[in-house]
């Protein structure tokens, strides 16, 4: 039967299950019917199983006849199952400026044509200083810039939009790649 080793489960099993009367599931899907809670919990244990509450709020509650360890664990494999087909997004965030020159906007787009390669997402900032803020299409002019180095390779994922002192645009990779 059941060990409580798992504190955060609330499920109700066995002795645990007293009302009146409750609405009796066989594991194979046979209905038993509507039965005390101590006959379904008699017929639990004759199979060697759990009774187990499904359906608390219905009328009359609805419990099951299940082997509970096997039951919590398939619920557990299909969760490792889901977080293995997962896919997590890495951003990479490259920071510029308004007065970058030509040359290290090359670098820096060398770094992030790898980053996208592999699959990550780019981010890009310009971050506006002082009086730049007065003409902050000058840090647009720097993401377009930027944009054309990198458009064979990749879309835009939000357009180059200003946020405080910063000219954000996030690119990601191509889907047909």
């Amino acid at each position: 039967m059941r060990q409580n080793s798992n504190k955060k489960d609330t499920t109700l099993l066995n002795e645990e299950i007293t009302f009146s009367e409750v609405r009796c599931v066989g594991d194979d899907g046979s209905q038993y019917g509507i039965l005390s809670s101590n006959d379904a919990l008699g017929i639990a244990q004759e199979m060697g199983l759990d009774l187990v509450l499904i359906a608390e709020n219905a009328n009359p509650p609805v419990v099951k006849v299940m082997d509970y360890g096997k039951f919590k664990y398939q619920q557990e494999k299909k969760k490792k199952e889901a977080k293995k087909k997962q896919k997590t997004i890495v951003v990479k965030e490259i920071k510029l400026s308004v007065k970058i020159a030509d040359n290290d906007i090359g670098y820096k787009v060398k770094h992030a044509r790898e980053f996208i390669e592999v699959g990550h997402h780019v981010k890009f900032r310009v971050f506006l200083k002082g009086r730049e803020m007065a003409n902050p299409e000058v840090a647009k002019d720097v993401l377009d810039r930027v944009w054309h180095m990198m458009e064979d390779i990749s879309v835009i994922d939000k357009a180059p939009q200003l946020e405080g002192r910063y000219y954000n645009m996030m690119v990601i990779p191509q889907k047909d790649k």
